[in-house]
C-alpha cells in the first residue's frame, strides 16, 4: 500500500514528518517497507510555455518551437512530440539539466537546427512508464518555476506492508485512522455530501446469492464525457499510489478505492441488457474479462450477470463486453460488499490478482458502499460532467456481518501486558480506534467498527491497546511466576536419541509442507479421506497430508533432479487423519531412501555402492528400536499396502500392535514418478513406536554365560523373526541373547525346507548355571519348535 504524505494530510492532522510517521506506524504493526520520493531525482527542469511551433525545415516529424520560461528571451527547442503546440505549458529541461538515467542536457543541432534544451515527456522525467508526447501542464502553471516544486515531486511516499488481517488499512482513510489513533486526533477528510439526483432512473439489481453478496449499491450517470482530460493532480496521486491513469470514469473509481478502500466498477449502461443479477456460476460458465482473457468459472465462483451473460467476476475483475470506453456516455456505477469467503482463493485459482480481490479477500467495510458512490459522483462531475440518478442500495440485512460486542476484562489486560494501565487511558485508546466502549465493573464491553473484521476476541482488544499505547511505553514488570513442574509420564517418545540415530546413519532432516498434491496422495492412499483446504496456495498443495510420504517423495524427486545419487531424508511432523466428523493430528516419523547404499569413496568397493534396498532401511529401523530400550518388542510382518511393492512391504508391530509401515515404493508409482532407483520408505506413529519406559537399574551378573547352538529345519514360509520369537517365548528368563548365524538350503534337506542355526546365550544373576539347568531349557525350546513350527533338529 503506497500512501503519499500529502494525501494523508487531507484526512488527518499529522504532528510528525514522514520518517517519524513511518517509524510510529511500524511500531504499531503497520510496517513501512520503504520511504521514497514521488519522482526520481532530476534537476534543471522548469515550467515553460510554447509560444510557437513551426515545422522543421529538414524533418517532417520534428517541430521547431519557441519556448518561454517567463524571463529572458524565448528559447529555440527542437521537439518530436506530436502534441507540441502553441499555448501549451510543458516541462523544459534547459541546457545543464540532469534527467533520470544520468542524462545530461546539452545544446545540440538536430537536422541543422540548434536546440537549446528539451521539452520532456512524463516517461523521460520518471513520472510514467510510457507516454505518447511531452508532459502537458495546466494553463495556470507558473512559468519558470521548478517542476519539482510545482508538482511537489520531493514529497515522501510511504510504502506500507499491510498484514492479511488488516484489510481496513488498504486505503488512505484506513492509514489516516491509524495515524489519528496514534496522534490522539480525529479523522477529518474531505466532506462527502449527497448530491441531489438529476433524474429518477434506477437499474434493477437482484441478489441471488445473498450470503456471498449481501449488499449492492448502484447508480446511473447520464451524459458523461469519458474523453475529457483527467486533471494532473488526480493523475499524479494515482501514479504515486502505483495506479496508471486510464480515463475519467476508471480513474475516479480507482481513486475512490485508494482513498476509501471500496473497490468499484463502472459499466457502459448501453451494453447492459436487462437488470443486474448477482449469482453463483454454473460449472464451466465462460466469462471474458477486462484483460481479454476468457475464464471458465466453477460453481463456487460469484458472478455479476445481466439478462444475457456474465458481465464480471464478482470482487475480482469486470467483463470486457460491458467495459466503458472513450465513446461511453451513460454509466452504471457499482459499489458492492462481497463476503471475504466468497472471493477468497478464486482470483489465485484463476491466475488473477487484482487490487479489488486483495481488498475483498481481507474484508471491506460493509457500511461504505453508498458513501463510495457519493464520493465518485462528486469527483467525476467537475471532470467529465454528467447527471447522476438516485443511489439504489439492494441488500439482505440478514446476511450482513454482525458486530457482536467483545468483553475486555481489566485483570486480563493487566495479566497479558504485564502492567496495569489507567482506565481512562484504555478507554481513550479504544475510542480513538472508533470502537464503541461501555464501562463495566470488571472492564469494558467493546463493539468494533464495521471495517474491523480482525477484532473478535478479548486478546484482539488487548493487542490494540498495546500497539497504540506503544509496547515501549508499557512499564516493564517482574515477570516472575512460580515454576510448576509436572511429573514425567511413565512413557515418552525417545525423540532426541531417535533423531540422533538417523543423523548418525546418514539421514538428513527435511521439512515439507503439511499440505500436499491431492493427485499424488490419492495414488498412494486411495482409501484414506483427506482434509481439503478452502484457500490453497496452489492447486497441487490443496489437501492436508494423511502421511508424510507425499512430501518426502516430492523432496526426493527434487534431489534426484539435482543429480544427487544418494538420498536419505527423514521428517518428524504431523499427519492428519479424519475420524468421522473430527480430524486427528498424529505425531509421525517417516523417511525415504533412494540411490547408493554408501557414499562414494576410495575405500568402498563399487559393488558395495549398489542401490539401497528394503533390508538396508530395515536395519536402520532396528537401530531406532534399540534407542527405545525395548528392541525385542518390535516385529516385522509382511503385508499388502497400496503404496508399496506387493512383495517388499511389512507392517511394523510393537507388542503385537501396528505402529508403522516399511517397504519399497510400488513399481507402478516408481515408473509414474520417474525415480531412477526404487525408493524405500518407512513411517512410524511416534507416540506408539518410540515410547520408552523409564530406565530401571539392573544388576550386572558376575557369573559366566553359557552358550548352546541349535540347528533346526523349518518350512521356507517360517520367517526368521517368527523363529526367534518362538525361541524367546519357549526359553526361560535366563535367555540373555539369541543369534542367528547361519541359514542353509541344499542337499540333505527336504524340498521347501531350510536349516537355521541359532546361538542361545544363558546367564543367571545369582549363580553359575549347570549343564542340567541349560539342558532342561533347551529341551523345552526344542519341544515348542516341534509343536508350533513343525521343526526338526538337525544333527
Amino acid at each position: 500500500m503506497k500512501a503519499p504524505y500529502s494525501w494523508l494530510t487531507e484526512w488527518v492532522k499529522i504532528p510528525w514528518g514522514a520518517p517519524e510517521l513511518g517509524t510510529r506506524l511500524t511500531m504499531a504493526g503497520i510496517e513501512m517497507e520503504a520511504l521514497t520520493l514521488a519522482a526520481p531525482p532530476f534537476s534543471g527542469v522548469v515550467v515553460a510555455e510554447i509560444l510557437a511551433a513551426e515545422p522543421h525545415p529538414q524533418a517532417d516529424k520534428l517541430r521547431v518551437c519557441r519556448v518561454s520560461t517567463g524571463s529572458g528571451p524565448p528559447l529555440q527547442i527542437v521537439c518530436g512530440a506530436s502534441n507540441a503546440r502553441a499555448g501549451l505549458k510543458s516541462a523544459l529541461a534547459s541546457v545543464g539539466a540532469h534527467l533520470p538515467g544520468d542524462l545530461a542536457i546539452k545544446a545540440a543541432k538536430l537536422r541543422g537546427v540548434e536546440s537549446q534544451g528539451m521539452l520532456a515527456s512524463a516517461k523521460e522525467l520518471g513520472l510514467a512508464e510510457a507516454s505518447s508526447g511531452i508532459l502537458e501542464l495546466p494553463p495556470d502553471a507558473p512559468l519558470g518555476r521548478s517542476l519539482r516544486e510545482y508538482l511537489d515531486l520531493d514529497e515522501a511516499v510511504l510504502d506500507l506492508n499491510v498484514t492479511p488481517n488488516r484489510g481496513d488499512v488498504l486505503s488512505i482513510l484506513g492509514v489516516a485512522r491509524e495515524v489519528a489513533a496514534l496522534a490522539g486526533t480525529k479523522v477529518t477528510g474531505p466532506g462527502i455530501a449527497r448530491a441531489p439526483a438529476g433524474h429518477a432512473e434506477r437499474f434493477p439489481v437482484k441478489l441471488e446469492a445473498p450470503a456471498a453478496c449481501p449488499r449492492f449499491a448502484g447508480c446511473i450517470l447520464r451524459g458523461v464525457d469519458n474523453r475529457a482530460a483527467v486533471p494532473l493532480w488526480m493523475r499524479e496521486r494515482l501514479r504515486r499510489a502505483g495506479v496508471r491513469s486510464i480515463s475519467p470514469v476508471v480513474d475516479v473509481t480507482n481513486y475512490v478505492m485508494l482513498e476509501l478502500g471500496q473497490p468499484m466498477h463502472a459499466y457502459d449502461l448501453r451494453k447492459l441488457k436487462g437488470g443486474i443479477r448477482v449469482r453463483l456460476a454454473r460449472d464451466g460458465e465462460r466469462v471474458m474479462l477486462l484483460d481479454g482473457k476468457t475464464i471458465e468459472a466453477q460453481s463456487d465462483v460469484l458472478l455479476i450477470t445481466d439478462a444475457e451473460r456474465a458481465v464480471g467476476l464478482a470482487g475480482v475483475m469486470g467483463g470486457l463486453h460491458t467495459a466503458v470506453s472513450a465513446e461511453t456516455s451513460d454509466v452504471f456505477l457499482e459499489s458492492a460488499y462481497f463476503a471475504p469467503n466468497a472471493v477468497l482463493g478464486r482470483a489465485r485459482r484463476l491466475g488473477l490478482q487484482t487490487d479489488a480481490s486483495q481488498r475483498f479477500e481481507r474484508g471491506v467495510d460493509f457500511a461504505l458502499q453508498g458513501r463510495a458512490i457519493e464520493r465518485a459522483i462528486a469527483l467525476l462531475a467537475p471532470i467529465a460532467g454528467g447527471t447522476a440518478g438516485p443511489i439504489e442500495v439492494t441488500d439482505s440485512a440478514a446476511h450482513l456481518p454482525k458486530r457482536p460486542p467483545v468483553t475486555l476484562r481489566r485483570k486480563q489486560l493487566a495479566r497479558l501486558l504485564g502492567a496495569s494501565l489507567p482506565d481512562e487511558r484504555v478507554q481513550r485508546t479504544l475510542e480513538g480506534l472508533e470502537m464503541q466502549t461501555t464501562p463495566r465493573a470488571d472492564g469494558w464491553e467493546v463493539t468494533p467498527p464495521s471495517y474491523r473484521f480482525d477484532i473478535a476476541i478479548e486478546a484482539d482488544l488487548i493487542e490494540e491497546v498495546a500497539r497504540i499505547v506503544g509496547f515501549e511505553a508499557i512499564p516493564e514488570a517482574d515477570a516472575f511466576e512460580p515454576q510448576r513442574f509436572r511429573p514425567l509420564p511413565g512413557e515418552r517418545p525417545a525423540e532426541e536419541s531417535v533423531l540422533a540415530v538417523l543423523a548418525q546413519r546418514g539421514y538428513q532432516e527435511a521439512i515439507t509442507y503439511a499440505f500436499v498434491d491431492p493427485a499424488l496422495q490419492q495414488r498412494l492412499f486411495p482409501d484414506r479421506p483427506a482434509l481439503a483446504l478452502s484457500n490453497p496456495i496452489a492447486s497441487d498443495l490443496s489437501v492436508m497430508r494423511v502421511s508424510l510420504w507425499p512430501g518426502l517423495l516430492r523432496a526426493a524427486l527434487e534431489n534426484q533432479h539435482r543429480q544427487q545419487d544418494r538420498i536419505r531424508l527423514f521428517e518428524h511432523g504431523t499427519r492428519f487423519q479424519i475420524d468421522g466428523a473430527s480430524t486427528r493430528e498424529i505425531d509421525t516419523l517417516a523417511a525415504v531412501v533412494s540411490g547408493a547404499r554408501l557414499p562414494e569413496q576410495w575405500g568402498v568397493p563399487k559393488e558395495m555402492r549398489g542401490a539401497a534396498d528394503f533390508y538396508d532401511v530395515k536395519s536402520d529401523l532396528e537401530a531406532l528400536f534399540t534407542a527405545t530400550g525395548q528392541a525385542e518388542s518390535f516385529k516385522f510382518e509382511a503385508g499388502p499396502h497400496s503404496a508399496l511393492h506387493p512383495g517388499r512391504a511389512a507392517r511394523v508391530l510393537r507388542c503385537g500392535r501396528e505402529v508403522g509401515w516399511i517397504g519399497e515404493l510400488h513399481p507402478i508409482l516408481v515408473q509414474a514418478l520417474d525415480f531412477t532407483y526404487p525408493p524405500v520408505l518407512f513411517e512410524l506413529d511416534v507416540d506408539s513406536a518410540l515410547a520408552v519406559k523409564r530406565p530401571a537399574y539392573q544388576e550386572i551378573s558376575r557369573f559366566p554365560q553359557v552358550r548352546r547352538d541349535l540347528a533346526v529345519v523349518v518350512d521356507e514360509s517360517v520367517t526368521l523373526s517368527t523363529l526367534a520369537e518362538r525361541v524367546t517365548l519357549a526359553a526361560s528368563n535366563l535367555l540373555r541373547g539369541l543369534r542367528i548365524f547361519d541359514v542353509y538350503r541344499g542337499p540333505g534337506l527336504e524340498h521347501g525346507r531350510k536349516s537355521v542355526a541359532l546361538g542361545l546365550i544363558f546367564q543367571d544373576i545369582s549363580r553359575t548355571l549347570t549343564d542340567d539347568d541349560v539342558e532342561r531349557i533347551m529341551a523345552s525350546v526344542v519341544a515348542d519348535l516341534r509343536e508350533k513350527l513343525n521343526a526338526r533338529i538337525r544333527e
